[in-house]
C-alpha cells in the first residue's frame, strides 16, 4: 500500500465516531485517463485499478467499516470496445481466483450484485462460487457491482415483485419502500452512508440510485489507480464533519 491504513482509533482529525459510516460505496473512475497520461493502454489502467481495489478493501476493514461496495462494471460498459470488455471480464475472473482464498480466511463475505444472467457461464459460475464459499463470513462484506445498473436493478426487482403479486404471495397495495427493497440485489446489506467518486467527475452514473437516496456524496480528483488509504481517510474525515438530516431539520438549524 502507498499509505498507512487508518482505524477508528487513528481517526481523521475532525472525524466524529458517532457519525462513522458503516457502508461506503465507491464509483471507481479514471483508469483510462491514468493509463493515457502515462502512454499506456487502457488495460494497464484497469490492472492498476484492481490493485487500488485491493487497497480500498484493506483500508475499509482497517477503518472498521462493515461493508464496501465497488462499482466495477456497469450495464452501460458493454458499449465499450470488445477487447476492453474482455479485459474487464478477465480481471474479475483473476480477482476472484487470486483473492478468494484470502478473503475466505479473513472472514470477508463476497456479494456480486448486478444482472448475472448476461455474464458468460464461466464468470457466472465464479461469481456464484465466491458468494457460496463466503456466505458464512460475517466480519466484513465486499459487494462488487458487476454488470450493474441502478435502473436495471429496479426493473428486475419490479418483475420479481409483479410475479409475487400474480402468485398471490403479496398484495401490491400493502407494499411500501421497505418491503419493495427486499427484491433489490442489495436486500442483504445496509444502505450506503457515503458514496465516493474518483477522478473529479460529478455524476452518479446509475449507481445504487435507490439505496443512495440519502447517502452523502464526496467527489475526489484522484484517479482510481492512485486511490489509497490516505485519500479514503480524507473522504471519511469529510463525511464525519457533515450532518445527515434525511429531509428533516438539523441540530444547527
Amino acid at each position: 500500500m502507498s499509505a498507512t491504513p487508518v482505524s477508528t482509533e487513528d481517526a481523521p482529525s475532525t472525524g466524529n465516531k458517532n457519525r462513522w459510516p458503516k457502508h461506503v460505496a465507491i464509483i471507481m473512475d479514471g483508469n483510462g485517463r491514468w493509463a493515457k497520461a502515462r502512454g499506456l493502454p487502457r488495460s494497464a489502467g484497469h490492472r492498476e485499478g484492481v490493485e487500488a481495489a485491493r487497497r480500498a478493501v484493506e483500508a475499509a476493514r482497517d477503518m472498521h467499516l462493515t461493508c464496501l461496495t465497488l462499482y466495477s462494471f456497469s450495464t452501460e460498459n458493454w458499449r465499450r470496445p470488445a477487447g476492453e470488455v474482455r479485459d474487464l471480464m478477465g480481471l474479475l475472473k483473476k480477482f476472484i481466483l487470486d483473492d478468494l482464498p484470502t478473503l475466505k480466511k479473513e472472514g470477508v463475505r463476497v456479494r456480486i450484485i448486478g444482472d448475472k444472467e448476461n455474464l458468460t457461464p464461466e464468470i457466472k459460475a465464479l461469481a456464484r462460487r465466491a458468494e457460496r464459499e463466503t456466505a458464512a463470513n460475517s466480519k466484513f462484506t465486499l459487494q462488487i457491482a458487476f454488470n450493474y445498473g441502478g435502473r436495471d436493478e429496479i426493473v428486475r426487482a419490479a418483475r420479481v415483485f409483479a410475479e409475487a403479486v400474480r402468485r398471490g404471495d403479496v398484495k401490491a397495495r400493502e407494499v411500501g419502500e421497505a418491503e419493495f427493497a427486499k427484491y433489490l440485489d442489495t436486500s442483504e446489506t445496509p444502505e450506503p452512508d457515503l458514496v465516493i467518486r474518483t477522478s473529479g467527475e460529478m455524476r452518479t452514473s446509475n449507481f445504487l440510485i435507490w439505496q443512495a437516496a440519502y447517502a452523502e456524496y464526496i467527489f475526489v480528483d484522484t484517479l482510481w489507480p492512485d486511490f489509497n488509504a490516505a485519500v479514503f481517510a480524507a473522504a471519511i474525515d469529510e463525511y464525519c464533519g457533515r450532518e445527515r438530516r434525511y429531509g428533516g431539520v438539523g441540530g444547527a438549524a
